[in-house]
């Protein structure tokens, strides 16, 4: 899944060159407007809304043309529809949801903000039009009311432990910016047993990676034979990640750019999604 980018989608136009005459006048180029892209309308909320008590995220997607978007790529893989993930501006915390889409293309999702702060909200659609990208991102913002005190991002560790399942990444991750690599992770219970992964939004794990301050964002998975339909999309780098046996995967990774970024692993074991963070320092 490409790095978050805006998505233009007008034709390219052509400008007239002239040469001047001695009388002085000059060929008048013609006046090109902003180029029509998709964009997020009508979001709500536009409000500070208070912590730890739902409220209603809506919008639809206005395409190029001015009509709302409302065919999505649909089926059994995580490629479709909408990814809705909501990420507190010092990678704190993470919020990540596959909101249905009403027939109008509307979404209105209920989401609860845990702890106050700016929170940035990603949309990462994947329409389901001709001659289209695979998907694209549009963003907004929402306020969580209350005193907002930034967390410094904790240095890199190889383990994190979360409601008592372990996750262990193999070695010291030496990441350079758009070069693929691999992390080996296991996964163990509180019995440290190797945990067993359930399909979640079509795939065994979700690496979700925002950078710290800009918050640049890239998104892969981690396929394995209980979610088939995950792979890469056409045209993009096979960096798709693999699951072959419980406890055990292999997560894809290929950052745009160096600086300190933040991993959240995400996957579902016995009926809970589990999320493990991971500061990570990229070359």
């Amino acid at each position: 899944m490409p790095l978050a980018r805006p998505l233009a989608c007008a034709a390219v136009a052509l400008a007239a060159a002239g040469c001047g005459s001695s009388s002085g006048s000059g060929v008048n180029a013609p006046t090109i407007g902003a180029a029509r892209t998709f964009q997020l309308q009508g979001f709500e909320p536009k409000q500070a809304v208070k912590p730890d008590q739902p409220t209603q995220v809506s919008f639809d997607i206005q395409q190029p043309s001015g009509q709302p978007l409302t065919q999505y790529k649909t089926g059994s893989g995580p490629h479709t529809g909408v990814h809705l993930i909501l990420v507190r501006d010092d990678l704190s915390q993470i919020i990540h949801l596959h909101p249905p889409i009403g027939s109008n293309g509307k979404i209105d999702q209920s989401v609860s903000f845990p702890s106050p702060g700016p929170w940035k909200v990603l949309v990462d659609a994947y329409p389901n039009l001709p001659n289209s990208a695979p998907n694209f991102q549009l963003f907004d913002d929402v306020k969580v009311a209350g005193q907002y005190k930034p967390a410094k991002l904790p240095p890199f560790k190889t383990t994190q432990t979360v409601d008592g399942y372990r996750f262990k990444i193999h070695g010291h991750p030496k990441l350079k910016a758009i070069q693929a690599t691999f992390l080996t992770v296991s996964v163990t219970d509180p019995q440290g047993r190797p945990a067993s992964f359930t399909p979640w939004f079509g795939a065994l794990a979700h690496a979700i990676f925002f950078r710290a301050k800009s918050l640049d964002y890239f998104h892969t998975h981690v396929c394995g034979p209980a979610a088939p339909n995950c792979a890469s999309l056409a045209g993009q780098p096979k960096i798709t990640g693999r699951s072959t046996s419980p406890g055990k995967i292999s997560v894809g990774v290929l950052l745009p750019v160096s600086g300190t970024w933040r991993l959240f692993l995400q996957c579902k074991v016995n009926g809970r999604v589990l999320t493990a963070p991971f500061t990570l320092r990229v070359k």
